[in-house]
């Protein structure tokens, strides 16, 4: 996968977005992971790669400095036309490169973004970059299971699916320990597919 290649996928993937992956079994699992977010007042949220706003749906908006961010124009303006009415800034930008100071935002929402951007690794320290100590990234996505070994169908059919703008055999254990600097891991549970797709909340610590 590339960036490239990615906005060309997403381009097509969003007029049918939100009927597939918002719709089912997805939505319960979005209503799962974020209706207890323990966001409050007051409270600067980043969600990166928002997509078409699928999670901003299940949050109270209310009284929060979200900023939203995704690398595909049109994904975007279907965010941007569901919250037009609200103080919600949708930015394009790779999730890659942020361009935000170090430690601007309390809560980081990586939902579906490790597994589709090109470099897990620096997505991930982008992130732990940008989040503020005592912050806490909230991911969801789907992930090898177990240690990262994958079954011999989901190996062959992986290049496949990496065509469509995402992979499925990310393995988060190694991409934690690679990366992390300052994150302790605070919840880490299964929520849809027996365990494919996981809640992950890590907090930033003091160094």
């Amino acid at each position: 996968m590339n960036n490239s290649w990615n906005k060309i996928v997403y381009k097509v993937w969003s007029p049918l977005y939100d009927n597939i992956f918002n719709t089912g079994r997805f939505r319960k699992a979005r209503l799962k992971v974020f209706q207890d977010a323990p966001f409050s007042k007051g409270k600067t949220v980043l969600y990166t790669g928002v997509g078409t706003g699928a999670d901003l749906e299940y949050i109270h908006r209310d009284n929060l400095g979200i900023t939203a961010v995704d690398n595909s124009l049109e994904m975007l303006e279907k965010a941007k036309v569901k919250f037009r009415d609200s103080s919600i800034q949708f930015l394009k930008m790779d999730v890659q490169n942020l361009s935000f100071e170090d430690e601007s935002f309390d809560f980081i929402v990586a939902s579906l973004i490790l597994s589709v951007v090109p470099n897990p690794d620096v997505c991930f320290k982008e992130m732990e970059r940008v989040l503020k100590k005592d912050g806490q990234l909230i991911i969801f996505d789907k992930f090898a299971p177990g240690e990262g070994k994958l079954t011999l169908g989901k190996k062959l059919i992986r290049p496949l699916i990496s065509v469509l703008g995402t992979d499925i055999g990310i393995d988060f254990g190694e991409l934690y320990r690679k990366n992390n600097r300052l994150l302790s891991k605070m919840e880490d549970s299964p929520v849809m597919m027996n365990g494919m797709y996981r809640k992950i909340v890590l907090k930033k610590n003091h160094e």
